[in-house]
């Protein structure tokens, strides 16, 4: 009977393991920027869901496709937590194994949080990115598909990175820092957008920024502001119902987008709240993964 159950353990193992193929180091020689966390790094799960706080160390957590059914596609994905944890299963791993069963590589970024610099999110953001880029032939990635996806505050994250990217320098020292930071495309799950008051979530905005009242510096990070006509084409989920950010983040956005002629997919669902993620809960926005899948074929990412 031990023996058994020992052999279920490992065969338990042996498909996590299977799953990610590769576990690295964003920063490998040190990030450019610090942030202060109050404490070493925890992790642990609550209500069935892994959390992360007190990161100060990023990393990246790669699931690759079967050659078979590779699509060349890529998705780096940001999960949310108001920028004080990390809810990296439901809207990070679970992600990127429906990815990677359909061809598409997902990519779970665990970004450092800010702790008193808003500037760290981004940065790990945008140099995932330039790190996929210079792995696509490695990883089986086209350069040309690597979107950023994100939930809640890592919406916001992702959206930061969609409206806040460069093209790379191609004078920089750095080969990484040559490379485009812009994402192809994005999906945004009930993402903060805003930091206008009544609008965004104060507690991300906070916990970003910290307790100030600054427009100028709220408006920096206020990302329906931002938007151009190189904003990547957007994919949108939320529900009608969702309390925490409300649907005016992803409308105002979409609007934005619009108005610069930039390709967009809005889904307000009608039951949903905050925070589903990949769920098998019998609610209407949980059949968004499979209207992604064809979004993606609408705009030429995959076929």
């Amino acid at each position: 009977m031990k023996h058994h159950y020992l052999l279920i353990v490992l065969s338990f193992l042996s498909i996590q393991l299977m799953a990610q193929d590769i576990e690295i180091k964003l920063w490998p020689n040190g990030a450019p920027n610090k942030n202060n966390p109050p404490g070493a790094e925890e992790r642990w799960t609550e209500g069935g869901i892994l959390r992360y706080k007190n990161i100060s160390e990023a990393e990246m957590y790669v699931y690759r496709p079967d050659d078979a059914i590779n699509t060349g596609a890529a998705v780096v994905i940001c999960p949310g937590g108001g920028y004080v944890i990390e809810a990296i299963d439901h809207e990070g791993f679970k992600i990127a194994e429906f990815l990677q069963a359909n061809g598409i590589t997902g990519i779970v970024l665990k970004y450092r949080l800010p702790y008193g610099n808003s500037e760290i999110p981004l940065s790990d953001a945008l140099q995932a990115i330039r790190v996929t880029r210079s792995k696509a032939s490695e990883w089986g990635i086209n350069p040309q598909k690597i979107g950023i996806a994100g939930s809640s505050a890592g919406g916001h994250l992702a959206s930061t990175a969609g409206t806040h990217f460069d093209e790379g320098n191609p004078l920089a020292a750095d080969n990484l820092q040559q490379l485009s930071s812009r994402p192809d495309f994005m999906l945004l799950l009930y993402p903060v957008i805003s930091f206008k008051e009544g609008v965004g979530h104060m507690g991300s905005r906070k916990n970003l920024i910290g307790e100030t009242n600054n427009w100028n510096i709220a408006k920096k990070f206020s990302n329906e502001l931002w938007v151009s006509e190189n904003t990547p084409p957007t994919f949108f989920v939320l529900a009608d119902d969702d309390q925490a950010v409300i649907p005016e983040n992803s409308i105002s956005f979409y609007r934005a987008l619009k108005k610069n002629n930039v390709p967009a997919e809005l889904h307000i669902f009608a039951k949903g709240g905050h925070g589903f993620g990949m769920t098998d809960r019998d609610i209407p926005a949980a059949k968004w993964p499979a209207l992604f899948l064809d979004w993606l074929k609408s705009i030429g990412i995959t076929k």
